[in-house]
């Protein structure tokens, strides 16, 4: 043990002296300098030889005493009395008084898997119990125009879904006094996220949290909160022992998709002797294209989870038998040749895309079928997409549902005509030969059904006045594409590339993110970044042009951004009973926050990313969130889509927050929950992929 000399100063990008330096850690991203500045010491993390974070100037160690409108107050401060270097550690230590007592204080940091590891212990010494007390991680960006993401919450402010008015979604826009501050375990990637324009450079900055219980709480499963402030000064990333904050309302905590309810009273008791140790990570980079530096924290919270075991997960063969038995169940047939699978386990309603999906058992049930099920499903797929081909246009595309307690058809939108158009698009393909193939498949009416379509939007899509409103109309691209290999239409290929020269120019600089891909919330999405994404990369594989693979691996990582990269503990409940797993499973928006299986859908694009890319985590997080997903599959092979890992709830008991988390929504079993699980199987199997050799078979 040591104390490191007075010996350098650190100088700033502009070649101001900011202080006499007492030590260093180093990193990949962003060097962390403690340094004596105006007599008292403070840390600064560095990228480029300029400071992009710095501790408050106030002190490295901030402790509130009491809430004032459930905002922690009363704040106290310290600065530390000591820097050493122990080993790799460096080690600083203060202590703070108080009229109840002292803290004892120290931090302690490392590099740690190209980031900066923090390990805050907070030591209670005073005679009795310390009341009241919020915790903290406070780390300061100076100056304004910061933009902030917060994964599978906050993009760059929401700035969609605020303007729509979907539900209650966070807005920030780094304002002084704005605070969107969440628990832990509505993070499925736990990082706050900074992006700001530096003399014609691009830096970011983020805050990693390893999630934990806020111990002595005076809440029941009371977590650690993360997020961001407003300052007069420029924005702080912040933890917090348990205060939460939306839309700059303290205490309170977003619960249904369009309520917040109260979180009040998320404060500590410490009893005399405790010791609260609390780990987080720190970054810095540059050199980012515009809405780019998420993604260097994105890339280290994947290193610093590793959520690429699929040990306890269930095999991916195992889930493909229990869906398909239960797709078997959805089978319905009705007069003058209707047929096909339900949406509903009680109505006899045939609806395509989005929640219904009956389009996609075509391509499916080919391309799976053995030698057992060959006759069977293959009558079932060509039945099945031959009554979907009489679905009656109009100058806006298809219907997509069809209701014979109604008599016909109805409804339209276009993220279901293209997810549908996709999907008739891969039987034909299959039915053709290409893939496995089939013989006696008939696809000329699913010809006839595509080309049209891709008429309509194609027509649509070249018209100069063509201004879609959110990124739902990327899913009409992959189709397109594929329309064009199929049927050589020049108007296909021009119109799927226009539509995703658009969606590149509206959101890969997210000054409007990836949005209303999802039809229940007018937001920000994973859904609509997954639009983009396969907009994205059909059109690369339509040209062979490495702009558009670039541009999709920026889409993929905003869907990755969804994902959940660790196991987010249950309290008693559903959840827990199962011993469920959250690694893998996906946020559905920022207004609708729980998990759910969506992410299946885009899993074998994952896969092909990480071969296009050369990455193996893609690889093995694309087997991940497969297996993953096919948990709480029940003996009927039906399964449930609402996953509440967070205090959100969209069925059941809506006013009980305390209530909310750990709860499953078994009943909600509309068809895309099984449909996704077998087109991704089927397309893992044309490409050769066993995820069971890939993930490690189950026991």
């Amino acid at each position: 043990m040591r104390l490191v000399s007075l010996a350098s100063v650190v100088v700033c990008g502009s070649g101001a002296v900011l202080g006499q330096e007492l030590g260093r850690v180093g990193s990949d991203t962003g060097v962390l300098v403690a340094q004596r500045d105006e007599g008292e010491v403070r840390l600064f993390l560095l990228d480029d030889g300029g400071p992009r974070l710095a501790s408050p100037a106030e002190g490295l160690w901030s402790i509130a005493t009491g809430l004032e409108d459930q905002r922690p107050a009363g704040w106290l401060h310290a600065s530390p009395g000591s820097v050493e270097q122990r080993g790799e550690w460096l080690v600083l230590t203060g202590s703070l008084e108080t009229p109840g007592g002292a803290w004892r204080l120290q931090d302690a940091y490392r590099e740690h898997k190209g980031v900066i590891e923090g390990r805050r212990r907070f030591t209670w010494a005073g005679d009795r119990p310390g009341a009241g007390v919020t915790l903290s991680v406070r780390w300061e960006k100076a100056g304004a125009g910061a933009r902030t993401l917060l994964p599978g919450i906050c993009y760059f402010g929401n700035p969609s879904g605020v303007a729509t008015g979907a539900g209650v979604v966070a807005g920030f826009a780094g304002l002084p006094g704005e605070a969107a501050v969440f628990e832990e375990h509505r993070y499925p990637m736990p990082f706050a996220s900074l992006e700001w324009d530096d003399a014609g450079v691009v830096r970011g900055a983020a805050l990693h949290s390893l999630p934990s219980l806020a111990p002595h709480a005076q809440r029941g499963d009371q977590w650690w909160s993360l997020g961001a402030i407003g300052r007069d000064d420029g924005v702080e990333l912040t933890l917090l022992s348990g205060p939460v904050a939306i839309n700059g309302r303290w205490g309170m905590a977003k619960a249904n998709q369009g309520r917040v309810l109260a979180y009040d009273g998320a404060v500590l008791t410490v009893p005399p002797g405790a010791v609260i140790e609390k780990t987080f990570y720190l970054e810095a980079s540059g050199g980012h294209a515009r809405g780019s530096a998420f993604r260097t924290a994105l890339g280290h919270s994947l290193a610093l989870f590793e959520p690429y075991s699929c040990a306890g997960l269930p095999s991916a063969g195992e889930i493909v038998r229990a869906k398909a038995a239960f797709a078997e169940s959805r089978w319905w047939e009705g007069g003058e040749g209707a047929a096909g699978f339900r949406m509903y386990p009680n109505r006899n309603d045939l609806v395509m895309g989005w929640c219904g999906q009956a389009a996609a058992p075509g391509f499916a049930l080919l391309q799976l079928a053995d030698e057992g099920q060959r006759e069977r499903w293959t009558s079932m797929a060509q039945r099945s997409l031959d009554f979907l081909s009489t679905s009656p246009f109009n100058e806006g595309g298809f219907l997509l549902r069809f209701d014979p307690e109604r008599g016909g058809w109805f409804d339209q939108d276009p993220v279901s005509q293209g997810q549908a158009m996709e999907n008739f698009a891969r039987a034909i393909l299959v039915g053709r030969g290409v893939g496995r193939g089939r013989e006696g498949v008939d696809t000329a009416r699913w010809e006839a059904f595509l080309r049209r379509a891709c008429e309509v939007h194609a027509g649509h899509m070249l018209r100069d006045d063509w201004r879609p409103r959110s990124t739902s109309e990327a899913f009409l691209v992959s189709p397109l594409c594929k329309g064009y290999a199929l049927f050589g239409d020049d108007r296909f290929r021009a119109a799927a590339i226009k539509g995703a020269e658009h969606y590149a120019g509206r959101h890969l600089d997210m000054a409007e993110p990836y949005w209303g891909g999802t039809l229940d919330a007018q937001c920000e999405d994973k859904e609509g970044a997954w639009a983009g994404f396969q907009a994205f990369l059909a059109v690369y594989d339509m040209t062979g042009e490495r702009v558009w693979l670039d541009r999709a691996a920026h889409a993929m990582d905003v869907a990755l951004s969804y994902t959940c990269v660790w196991d987010i503990d249950m309290p008693p409940g559903r959840l827990r009973d199962h011993g469920f797993k959250s690694r893998g499973w996906t946020v559905v928006s920022a207004q609708n926050q729980h998990l759910d299986v969506y992410g299946v859908m885009y899993t074998p694009e994952i896969y092909r990313m990480g071969e296009l890319l050369g990455r193996d985590d893609l690889r093995r997080l694309a087997a991940v969130m497969y297996r993953s997903c096919g948990q709480l599959i029940d003996p009927f092979g039906s399964q449930g889509e609402q996953i509440q890992q967070t205090n959100f709830a969209q069925q059941g008991d809506l006013d009980t927050l305390a209530t909310m988390r750990g709860g499953y929504s078994e009943g909600w079993t509309v068809f895309w929950i099984t449909a996704h699980f077998l087109n991704a199987a089927a397309e893992f199997e044309r490409m050769g992929v066993d995820l069971d050799t890939l993930g490690g078979a189950a026991p």
